[in-house]
C-alpha cells in the first residue's frame, strides 16, 4: 500500500514537473499591444463623461448614452442633442455630436451620431527632404451610427449601435462597419438607486487602407539565361494589411450614496478588457443639485481615476520627457475632474458641461460639451 502511494505520489510529480513550461507557456502575456487601428473611437462623447471615466457606461441615460451604452438610451426623459469638442494632444482635435429621440411613450429610443479625429495640412518631411518636401497631408477618421434602445422591463433595458467608419491618412483610404452591444439594470438597494452596464464596442470588420500613397514602380528582373538589359519601372500598387479595430468589454456599475430631494452623490466604478492593451478599472464621484431654489439652475460637480496599467511601467523616456513610475504605482494619468451647469424651464433644458483630463506625458486636455433637451 504505501509503495503504491508513493508510485502514484511519483506519478503526480513528474506530471507537474513536465507541464509547468506548457503552463509559463499559456500564460505569457500576448498582449497586441499597438494591434489596432482607428483609436478615435474610443476618445468618449460629452465632457460629462469624460470627467467621470469609462465608469459612466453605468450612469449614462441622456444623449451620450448613443457613445457609452446604447443599453441605456431607452430610458431618455426627452428628445435631446448634444456637441462636444476635444482639445487633443499634438494640436489634434476629436469632435462627437449625437441627437436621440424616445418613442412610443419612453418604451424604445433611436439615435444618431457622429464623431471625427484628426488635423490638417501638416508639412510633410522625408529622409532626402529634411526641410520639407512642400507639400503637405491631412488625417480624418471619422465615423456615423444609428442607435435602437428599449426596455425589456422596468428594471431592464437593451440596445445596439451600428457603425461606419472611415479613416483617411494622406493620400490612403479605408473603410470598416462595426456595432456596439449595451445592457442597463436599474434598481434600488434599500432606498438607494444602483445601476449596471455591460456593453462590448466596436465589434466589426478590419480597416484596409489603400490609394494613391500605396503606388510604386517595379523594376522585374530579366528572366534567367538572357542579357541584363536595363528595365523600366512598371506601374503597381502594394496592398496594405488589415487591422482590427479596437474592440472594448465594460463592465459598469453606479449606486447613489445619498439621493434626497434634488440633491444626490453617486459612486461609480468599471472594469474594461480591451483587445489591444492590459486590463484596467476605475472609479468616479459625482455630485450634483437640481432646480437649486426653484430657479431652475442645476450644477454637479466630478472627478475620476482610470487606473492604466500599460502606461505604469520603469524608465519610459520619449526625448526630454521621462517616466519613472514603477508598475502598478499611481500616477497623474488617469485623473479626470470637471463640472456642469444646466438650465431647464417646462420641457426645455439647456446645458454646458466641462472636464480636464490628464494624459501623462502628454499633458493634460480640455472637453467641453453643450446639450440641449425638449
Amino acid at each position: 500500500m504505501t509503495k503504491l502511494l508513493f508510485r502514484r505520489l511519483g506519478a503526480i510529480g513528474l506530471a507537474l514537473t513536465l507541464t509547468t513550461p506548457a503552463l509559463a507557456q499559456t500564460f505569457a502575456d500576448n498582449t497586441a499591444y499597438g494591434g489596432t487601428s482607428g483609436e478615435f473611437l474610443l476618445l468618449g462623447a460629452g465632457a460629462r463623461g469624460t470627467a467621470l471615466g469609462g465608469a459612466y457606461a453605468a450612469l449614462a441615460t441622456d444623449v451620450t448614452a448613443l457613445y457609452y451604452n446604447p443599453g441605456g438610451l431607452a430610458q431618455l426623459a426627452r428628445p435631446g442633442a448634444m456637441v462636444s469638442t476635444y482639445d487633443y494632444v499634438a494640436g489634434t482635435r476629436y469632435s462627437w455630436l449625437g441627437a436621440a429621440f424616445p418613442l412610443t411613450g419612453g418604451a424604445r429610443s433611436v439615435g444618431f451620431s457622429a464623431g471625427t479625429f484628426g488635423f490638417s495640412d501638416q508639412p510633410e518631411y522625408t529622409v532626402d527632404a529634411p526641410d520639407g518636401t512642400g507639400r503637405t497631408y491631412s488625417v480624418a477618421e471619422t465615423f456615423l451610427a444609428g442607435t435602437y434602445s428599449q426596455n425589456f422591463s422596468d428594471r431592464f433595458s437593451a440596445g445596439f449601435t451600428l457603425k461606419f467608419i472611415t479613416d483617411k491618412l494622406g493620400d490612403t483610404r479605408a473603410g470598416a462597419f462595426a456595432v456596439d452591444f449595451g445592457t442597463s439594470f436599474h434598481a434600488t438597494v434599500g432606498a438607494r438607486p444602483i445601476r449596471a452596464a455591460f456593453v462590448l464596442q466596436n465589434l466589426g470588420s478590419q480597416l484596409k487602407h489603400d490609394g494613391s500613397a500605396l503606388d510604386a514602380g517595379v523594376t522585374r528582373a530579366p528572366p534567367l539565361g538572357t542579357p541584363d538589359v536595363p528595365q523600366e519601372p512598371q506601374p503597381s500598387r502594394l496592398r496594405a494589411s488589415g487591422w482590427d479595430l479596437p474592440v472594448l468589454f465594460r463592465v459598469s456599475a453606479a449606486l447613489d450614496l445619498y439621493n434626497r430631494g434634488q440633491n444626490r452623490v453617486t459612486v461609480l466604478g468599471e472594469f474594461t478588457q480591451p483587445n489591444d492593451t492590459k486590463p484596467a478599472a476605475g472609479g468616479g464621484l459625482e455630485v450634483s443639485s437640481a432646480n437649486i431654489g426653484n430657479s431652475g439652475f442645476s450644477l454637479a460637480a466630478r472627478a475620476s481615476y482610470t487606473i492604466q496599467p500599460d502606461n505604469n511601467v520603469d524608465d519610459i523616456n520619449f526625448g526630454n520627457l521621462s517616466s519613472t513610475a514603477s508598475s502598478g504605482s499611481f500616477t497623474k494619468d488617469g485623473i479626470a475632474v470637471g463640472g456642469g451647469i444646466a438650465y431647464g424651464r417646462g420641457n426645455l433644458r439647456l446645458g454646458f458641461d466641462y472636464a480636464w483630463r490628464d494624459l501623462g506625458l502628454l499633458g493634460g486636455t480640455n472637453f467641453l460639451s453643450f446639450s440641449v433637451g425638449w
